[in-house]
């Protein structure tokens, strides 16, 4: 299927690896140019026709829109993915109000002041599309994670309000929520169960294989899996979707 893709303009935020790497390979392999954000220019990044990188950071109030603004005078998606999620295993009680506020900021407002940037460009245009990286964890609320399953939720929320604002003017507005996923953020030496197994005496191989167990498929979601469908969401083969969410957690949520 052609995504009709080519020569769009898109701009990805936390794009240097992971996800969002998998998501701007996703729109160079489908002809676009991408715009991409990331605190760190990886040598992965840097090798991509067609991707002009932006060593950015997110997390200051400013970044976005240095971000947005290096796309020029066009931008036809924008994808909100930048993010962190700090596991918590001594629970509730030892989350300090700048643990939460330093959550909040990347996964929530980094999303708003893109989002804000970008907007006035894209309506210029006559439209586009949004695409946020959301969580399942904004529905299966997790106290490990407490700080970001509430962060999660709250960018849901704040995707369905945009779609209703803004999808009479063209815009759509809609949120990819991943599971589990095979990235540095849950694997890597410093990720969700590398800290999980120090905290409770285990290994991160047990930690990890706790996680596949609750999927049905037995695995965790491969980082090209969640961009293809990113890919799909902007695309305007499905230009009549917006204001959805699309879970992709290997049938970790069971019911709907």
């Amino acid at each position: 299927m052609d995504l009709e893709l080519a020569g769009k303009r898109v701009v990805v935020t936390g794009a240097g690896k992971g996800i969002g790497l998998a998501i701007v390979r996703g729109f160079v392999a489908e002809g676009a140019t991408v715009v991409a954000g990331s605190r760190t220019i990886t040598p992965e990044l840097s090798k991509l026709d067609g991707v002009t990188p932006v060593e950015v950071d997110l997390s200051d109030p400013a970044g976005p829109g240095e971000l947005v603004a290096a796309a020029g005078d066009r931008i036809d998606v924008l994808v909100n993915n930048v993010g962190i999620a700090p596991p918590r295993p001594q629970g509730f009680l030892e989350v300090t109000d700048d643990m939460w506020a330093t959550t909040w900021n990347l996964n929530v407002m980094a999303a708003v002041r893109a989002t804000r940037a970008a907007l006035p460009v894209m309506l210029a245009g006559g439209g586009g599309a949004i695409v946020n990286t959301g969580s399942v964890n904004h529905r299966l609320a997790d106290p490990l994670v407490i700080d970001y399953s509430a962060a999660k939720a709250a960018l849901t929320s704040f995707a369905k309000s945009l779609s209703k604002e803004f999808g009479p003017r063209g815009i759509r507005v809609n949120t990819v929520a991943p599971g589990p996923v095979a990235t540095d953020l849950w694997l890597g030496g410093n990720g969700v169960a590398a800290t999980v197994s120090a905290a409770r005496g285990l290994t991160p191989a047990q930690v990890e294989a706790g996680a596949k167990a609750e999927m049905v498929t037995g695995r965790f979601t491969r980082p090209e899996e969640v961009a293809d469908l990113v890919v799909l969401l902007a695309s305007d083969r499905v230009g009549n979707v917006t204001g959805a969410e699309y879970v992709i957690d290997g049938g970790m949520i069971t019911t709907v």
